[in-house]
């Protein structure tokens, strides 16, 4: 059996591979076409223009849907190796609606660029990796308290330096970007897709953009380090009836014979 076999570990490989992929398609098309400068634009830069931006929006609607099953396939995990642990449980239960929050804000980004909404797009980006770092932070604790009985060590240590990775880039990121927009008054910077180096702004855009893509790679980071863990899962939808028919009303006479007839096989008497 191959690796990508065992359990469900192929939901965040794809999530995975899939946004990478998305990021790269956007990036080449769009430097291909002139859109954007090659030296390290913003992510969103490259999905702003058409063509590219019909295809980012859809393939990072594709990863935001594989983020929200992934989200839940580790909250089901979680919730069944932490027997009657209350607290845990219930804060394993908030990592859920944030894990979730975050992958809604995959599709807000995706879909409303920054060059024709940019108020909305913010509020994607502030859903995507503000809130997807407070998810990262839930996992990590959860982690912590679930070792070592549950997983070694090694795995917390290895989510921990990704929690102070992805903290350490939204605050260089924040802090760039103010910088930026405080040396470039009256410039319309969402609109501004070519930057020259020596020009105002120039360093802390780059700074800026540089720490945006350090931000990314460091939550594909974090969800590989899922993959060992969805080995070990498996998930199955059982089909409950709440009735023997599907009628609205009185049920036909040829249905209410089969169904006298078979009522006491059903039963389990003979």
């Amino acid at each position: 059996m191959w690796w990508f076999q065992q359990g469900l570990c192929l939901l965040p490989a794809a999530l995975v591979v899939w946004t990478v992929a998305s990021f790269v398609f956007a990036y080449i098309t769009a430097v291909v076409l002139r859109h954007v400068d090659p030296l390290v634009p913003y992510i969103s830069d490259t999905g702003t223009l058409a063509p590219e931006r019909c295809v980012f929006g859809i393939m990072m609607d594709v990863s935001a849907f594989l983020g929200i099953a992934t989200v839940y396939v580790r909250y089901k995990q979680v919730e069944a190796l932490l027997d009657d642990e209350v607290k845990l449980r219930r804060l394993n239960f908030v990592g859920l609606v944030l894990g979730w929050m975050s992958s809604f804000g995959m599709c807000v980004v995706a879909n409303f660029q920054k060059t024709t909404f940019f108020p909305m797009h913010l509020v994607g980006a502030i859903l995507t990796f503000g809130v997807g770092a407070i998810y990262i932070l839930v996992q990590t604790l959860l982690s912590h308290y679930m070792q070592p009985h549950i997983h070694s060590k090694t795995t917390f240590v290895v989510r921990l330096t990704i929690l102070v990775w992805t903290l350490g880039s939204i605050i260089s990121m924040f802090v760039s970007s103010v910088i930026m927009y405080s040396s470039l008054s009256g410039v319309d910077v969402p609109r501004k897709l070519h930057w020259i180096p020596g020009e105002p702004g120039y360093v802390p855009h780059l700074v800026s953009t540089v720490s945006e893509w350090f931000l990314a790679f460091s939550f594909i980071s974090f969800f590989l380090t899922y993959i060992r863990d969805f080995q070990k899962i498996n998930l199955r939808a059982v089909a409950v009836f709440q009735s023997s028919h599907l009628y609205d009303g009185t049920v036909p006479p040829s249905r209410q014979n089969r169904l006298s007839e078979t009522s006491p096989l059903l039963a389990g008497t003979t």
